[in-house]
């Protein structure tokens, strides 16, 4: 005997009831709803975004007022500085006038040291005159260079040395200086009262030589752009 089992599904029709009016309140309430979120997320944006922007302008006015307190605190300084134009070219005006009224220095006392350096072993000097001419041309006349050169000054030496051929050997020297020029004696003649370390008379002498304007110190001049 065999048993036979059958199984059925079967389904059940759903049945909605309710009237059409119910879904649609349903549906209203459900947009209501996500439209109120979205309302208040916007809400939430805009004061977010306004913190913001009150915390620049709150930022961007504290610099300024930053930036205007220096600004001011620098005019007052500007202020303190305000007559340094005014000294600076006070300043500029004397160191001209100093130029101009120092234009003819000459250094004779690196000339003495000079002399005292290389002065001939056999020559002593007893007298030394030097004159200046002020206020003369430093620049060549027009047409050259004249002869004997005039120069801005001269010196002139009184000396002894044992022979001639020292006085020769002095005039020597004296060409070698820089800012001399046109050496030469006036006189050289043995002087029987005076005598050399080898018995022989020695010679007193005379000589000068011209100062040309090589001779200017020039440590005052304005230079270009001072």
């Amino acid at each position: 005997m065999s048993t036979k089992t059958l199984n059925r599904t079967s389904t059940i029709p759903i049945v909605n009831l309710l009237p059409p009016e119910v879904g649609e309140q349903r549906r209203l309430r459900k947009l209501q709803a996500g439209l109120g979120a979205a309302v208040v997320a916007t809400v939430g944006i805009v004061v977010a975004l306004y913190v913001v922007a009150a915390a620049d302008v709150s930022r961007a006015q504290d610099d300024l007022a930053a930036t205007q307190a220096q600004g001011a605190e620098l005019q007052v300084e500007t202020a303190k500085y305000a007559n340094v134009p005014a000294v600076i070219a006070k300043v500029d005006a004397a160191k001209l006038q100093r130029s101009e009224a120092m234009s003819q220095e000459i250094r004779w006392s690196f000339y003495l040291n000079d002399l005292s350096l290389r002065i001939p072993s056999k020559v002593w000097l007893t007298k030394i005159t030097a004159t200046q001419q002020v206020d003369v041309p430093t620049v060549a006349p027009v047409g050259g260079a004249t002869y004997p050169d005039l120069g801005i000054g001269n010196v002139a030496f009184e000396g002894t040395a044992y022979g001639h051929n020292d006085v020769a050997s002095w005039l020597q020297m004296l060409a070698g200086q820089e800012g001399w020029t046109q050496a030469y004696f006036t006189n050289s003649a043995e002087d029987d009262s005076l005598t050399s370390p080898g018995g022989d008379p020695a010679v007193k002498f005379t000589s000068q030589v011209t100062v040309t304007k090589d001779a200017l110190s020039g440590r005052f001049d304005q230079k270009a752009g001072s």
